[in-house]
C-alpha cells in the first residue's frame, strides 16, 4: 500500500515536471524541469526493481545530457519570444506526432498485456538481461546510437564557437607565442621623487 503511494506520488511529480518542461517560458527552467523529470522516472524505475535503469538514467541524462543541454541553453543565447512563436507555426505536426506515438504506445502495452510475460529473463538478472540483449540482438543499433550522441557532441561544441558578434576578441595561440619581450615591454627612466 504505502509502495503503491510513492509509486504515484513519483508518477505524479513526473508528469508534472514534464509538463514544465514544454510549457516553461524559460529555457533554464525547461532544463531544470527536465532534470526533475529523469529524477523522479529514474525513481519510478526503483520502485518497478529496475535499478540498472534507474543507475543508466541517473548517470547518463541527468549527469551528462541535462548538463550538455544547460551547458548549450546558457551559451546559445536564444530568443524566447522567437521560440514560442516558431513552436506555435509547429504546433499542429507536434500533435500529430504525439497522436502517433500515444497509439503505438497503446498497441504495444495491449500486444505485451495479451502475450503475458517470458519466463525466460526472469532467471536472468536485470543488468545480465540488458547486456546479453543488448550486445547481442540489439548491436548495430546500440553503435548507431552511440555514434548520434557523438555527433550532437561535436554539434553542440560548434555551436558554443561560433563567433557572437564582429568584435569578439579570439586568442591566435600562435601569435601568443611568437611575441618577444621587446615588442611589449616598454622600458621608461623615471626620475627619483617622480609621481606615477
Amino acid at each position: 500500500m504505502v509502495v503503491d503511494i510513492i509509486f504515484y506520488a513519483f508518477a505524479a511529480v513526473t508528469a508534472l515536471s514534464a509538463v514544465g518542461v514544454v510549457s516553461s517560458r524559460n529555457q533554464v527552467h525547461s532544463v531544470l524541469f527536465l532534470i526533475l523529470t529523469f529524477f523522479s522516472t529514474a525513481a519510478l524505475f526503483v520502485l518497478l526493481e529496475a535499478e540498472f535503469l534507474a543507475a543508466l538514467l541517473v548517470m547518463v541524462y541527468m549527469g551528462a545530457v541535462a548538463v550538455l543541454f544547460l551547458f548549450v541553453v546558457m551559451m546559445l543565447d536564444m530568443d524566447a519570444t522567437d521560440l514560442r512563436q516558431q513552436a506555435m507555426n509547429h504546433l499542429p505536426t507536434g500533435i500529430l506526432v504525439g497522436v502517433v506515438i500515444l497509439v503505438e504506445l497503446v498497441v504495444v502495452l495491449s500486444h505485451a498485456h495479451s502475450h503475458g510475460e517470458h519466463g525466460a529473463v526472469a532467471t536472468v538478472s536485470n543488468t545480465r538481461a540488458i547486456g546479453q540483449t543488448l550486445y547481442t540482438q540489439y548491436l548495430y543499433p546500440f553503435e548507431l546510437a552511440s555514434l548520434v550522441l557523438l555527433v550532437a557532441l561535436v554539434g553542440a561544441v560548434v555551436l558554443t564557437l561560433r563567433s557572437r558578434s564582429k568584435g569578439a576578441k579570439r586568442q591566435n595561440i600562435g601569435q601568443q607565442v611568437a611575441r618577444v619581450s621587446a615588442e611589449t615591454v616598454q622600458l621608461v627612466q623615471r626620475k627619483s621623487g617622480e609621481g606615477a
